[in-house]
């Protein structure tokens, strides 16, 4: 004969995320108008992991600036960002992809 066990454990269900309707992206129309920024990450040939902090001019796709660590804290970021600013000016608008390391 075949016993059935029941346990009282909570079913999770999974969450839904509301669908986006992404925006456009607009062209600048002057230089300094909107940086775009991302976090990349490499290994040498000796396998050593680093990681580069880049950040891109939108209107002429300038590279302005790359910072190469192991590490890249949140201080060093924004000390970095402040150094860019000092030299190009503030932009109006940043654009980033909605990963984790700027959580």
């Amino acid at each position: 004969m075949y016993c059935e066990l029941k346990l009282n454990l909570r079913v999770k269900r999974k969450q839904r995320i509301p669908p986006r309707s992404p925006e456009r992206l607009l062209v600048p129309n002057k230089q300094g108008e909107c940086w775009s920024m991302d976090f990349m990450s490499d290994s040498s040939l000796n396998q050593r992991h680093f990681r580069t902090f880049n950040v891109i001019d939108d209107f002429n796709r300038e590279a302005l600036g790359i910072d190469i660590a192991v590490s890249l804290p949140a201080g060093r970021i924004s000390r970095y960002l402040d150094k860019l600013a000092e030299y190009h000016g503030y932009p109006l608008k940043i654009r980033i992809d909605n990963g984790l390391e700027f959580t």
